[in-house]
C-alpha cells in the first residue's frame, strides 16, 4: 500500500524541526542542564552588582532575567535556574567564548574586534566614555590630563578610547590599572591619581553613591560612543535571535520602561540618543 503523498512532507518538516534544535548548541546544553549561567559584573551598579545580601541585581541583570524566562518557555522547562558567575574586565570574553557562561550581563561595549570572538545581542544601552577629576583641579578636556596619572579598569574600551583621545591631543598620561570603581574613586580623593575614567552612567553612581562625592566633576566632555549589549557565543544564532526577540519585544511594547525607571529613572531621562537606540532596535517581527 503506498504511502499517502503528505507523508514526505511531514517528513521533511520533522527533519528541518530536529536540524533547528540542533543548530543551538546552547540551548541544547541548558536544557540538558536546567540551568542558564550568565556572567555579571560584581561592582558595575547600577547595571550589575552583588548586594549584600548575596542577590546579583541591576539593569543588565533584569534583561536577562527576562531572556531567561524566554528561554526556559521555548525549551519547555519552566523552573529553569539562573546561575550568576562573576567576571572582570579580561574574564568576561574569555567565560563566553570557553562556554563557562552562556552570557554575559554587564556593560561590556560592542567592538568589531570583540566581534572576532564573541557574538552581541542588539543594544541595551548607550553610554560614553569620561572621567572625575578633583573639583577646582582645572581639569575639564582630555587635553588637559597630560602629565597626569588617571586611573582606570585595564582591558576596557575606556582604556583603548582614552589613549586614543590623548594621542589625538598630543598628550601623553600616565594610567594607573585599578580593580574596580571604587578603587578608583578612591585613588582621586587620595590624590594617587588626578582622574578616574570609566563610562559617564557607571561614574554617576560612583559619585553620587560615594560620601565625597561632591569634591568630584566631570570632563566637561565624553571622549568616546559606548553602545552595551549582552555578549552571547558566537555562531549560535538561534541562541542569538532568541535573545534578541526577547529584548525587541520590551522596547516594542514598553516593558522596558518599568526596568529603566528601576535601576536608570534616579539619574535622569532617557537621553535622546537612548531613545533613539530603543527605536531603531524594536525590529519588525
Amino acid at each position: 500500500m503506498p504511502l499517502p503523498r503528505f507523508v514526505p512532507v511531514l517528513l521533511v518538516a520533522s527533519l528541518v524541526a530536529g536540524a533547528a534544535c540542533a543548530a543551538s548548541p546552547t540551548l541544547d546544553r541548558i536544557k540538558a542542564s536546567g540551568t542558564v549561567t550568565f556572567g555579571y559584573r560584581e561592582a558595575a551598579a547600577p547595571f550589575s552588582v552583588r548586594q549584600r545580601n548575596g542577590l546579583v541585581r541591576g539593569y543588565s541583570v533584569e534583561l536577562c532575567e527576562k531572556i531567561a524566562g524566554a528561554i526556559g518557555k521555548a525549551l519547555g522547562v519552566p523552573n529553569l535556574k539562573v546561575a550568576w558567575r562573576p567576571v572582570d574586565g579580561e574574564s568576561r570574553i574569555a567565560d563566553v567564548v570557553a562556554r563557562r557562561i552562556d552570557a554575559e550581563c554587564g556593560t561590556t561595549t560592542i567592538t568589531l574586534s570583540r566581534m572576532e570572538r564573541v557574538d552581541f545581542s542588539v543594544p541595551i544601552f548607550v553610554d560614553g566614555g569620561s572621567a572625575l577629576v578633583r573639583a577646582g583641579a582645572a581639569l575639564r578636556e582630555v587635553a588637559d590630563l597630560r602629565g597626569k596619572r588617571v586611573a582606570v579598569l585595564p582591558a576596557t574600551t575606556t582604556e583603548a578610547a582614552l589613549k586614543k583621545s590623548l594621542a589625538v591631543h598630543g598628550a601623553t598620561a600616565s594610567l594607573v590599572s585599578v580593580k574596580d570603581g571604587a578603587e578608583g574613586i578612591a585613588a582621586v580623593l587620595a590624590g594617587r591619581a588626578d582622574a578616574y575614567a570609566s563610562d559617564r552612567m557607571l561614574l554617576t553612581q560612583l559619585k553620587d553613591a560615594n560620601a565625597r562625592g561632591g569634591e568630584l566633576a566631570f570632563l566637561a566632555n565624553d571622549f568616546s560612543f559606548e553602545p552595551y549589549a549582552i555578549v552571547l557565543p558566537r555562531d549560535d544564532p538561534d541562541f542569538r535571535l532568541l535573545v534578541n526577540r526577547t529584548l525587541v519585544e520590551l522596547y516594542k511594547t514598553g516593558g522596558i520602561d518599568p526596568i529603566f525607571i528601576r535601576w536608570l529613572g534616579p539619574y535622569g531621562r532617557p537621553a535622546p540618543l537612548l531613545d533613539a537606540m530603543f527605536y531603531l532596535n524594536s525590529l519588525p517581527e
